[in-house]
């Protein structure tokens, strides 16, 4: 099974706000987006390019992963962007807009050209019309190891701004969306994360998206404040329940007679081995939290 890296919470850090950036060394998220994009004003770019690459550089994040959000490849801030990001090093850039294979291709020529570290991942924002309907073509682009495309991130914002979609409890409307780029995402072996919750107060409704995004088959969700963090981290990680019926089906079918079983019962219920598939995945997610 190939490593699992946890992105339950994806929290995203303006790159302006240097004290934001200091103290997101002690926040307990997964993954750390420092933005040069939509939380920086167009005055405020070239500070908040230096201060993010600058923070990338000087570490102490720990085990959270790092990804610089540039700013679009149509915009006058994106070569600058880019280049800087590369020098820095993050685990990941992530690039706004992305809506079509072709944007990919050329950051990837583009990253060739800078020289860029090979363990830099590139991740896609999905936050347009013309990104769903394209997303299978997006997501099939993570074949070419040039585009070094790792992950997808839903901008709920922009789709609903884009759209005319209205926020609504359940997401009814965008829930073909969503999905239509969770199954593109899987069919080419890239991660998802789930878009932002923007009412800070409503806890219980942030508990309730959460757990949508969870049972549609996201790794996670990004996060706009640190007090979002730790709901999103429970709900993306599997409960003592889930952990121990994945380690029961896994004991169950390594028994000797059950070598040579495709499917064996099990307290009452029938369980196949793409079950087994499952719960191997459970127990490894549980074991990279833990680490």
């Amino acid at each position: 099974m190939t490593a699992i890296r946890p992105r339950r919470s994806v929290l995203y850090m303006p790159g302006s706000n240097a004290r934001a950036l200091e103290k997101a060394r002690e926040i307990a998220a997964d993954a750390l987006i420092l933005d040069l994009e939509d939380a920086v004003a167009p005055d405020s770019k070239d500070v908040a390019r230096e201060q993010v690459c600058a923070a990338v550089r000087a570490g102490g994040y720990g085990r959270r992963e790092l990804v610089i959000r540039v700013n679009g490849v149509d915009t006058p801030w994106f070569e600058a962007d880019l280049a800087a990001a590369t020098e820095a090093k993050p685990d990941a850039i992530l690039i706004p807009k992305v809506s079509a294979p072709e944007t990919l291709i050329e950051i990837g020529h583009k990253l060739t050209g800078l020289w860029a570290d090979p363990a830099i991942r590139i991740w896609a924002m999905i936050e347009t019309p013309l990104a769903v309907l394209d997303a299978a073509r997006i997501a099939a682009a993570a074949k070419d190891p040039s585009t070094r495309l790792a992950c997808f991130v839903m901008g709920t914002n922009d789709l609903a701004k884009e759209t005319r979609a209205r926020f609504v409890p359940g997401r009814a409307p965008m829930l073909p969306w969503l999905v239509t780029a969770i199954l593109a995402a899987r069919a080419h072996g890239i991660d998802i994360v789930d878009g932002v919750y923007n009412d800070l107060k409503n806890e219980d409704g942030f508990a309730a998206e959460c757990a949508q995004g969870r049972d549609l088959g996201f790794d996670g969700k990004t996060l706009i404040h640190p007090s979002q963090v730790a709901a999103a981290n429970a709900a993306f990680a599997p409960d003592d329940h889930e952990l121990a019926r994945a380690k029961a089906i896994i004991t169950a079918f390594e028994q000797p007679e059950n070598a040579d079983k495709g499917a064996i019962q099990l307290d009452g219920r029938m369980v196949e081995r793409l079950h087994a598939e499952m719960a191997r995945r459970v127990v490894a997610l549980s074991e990279a939290i833990a680490a």
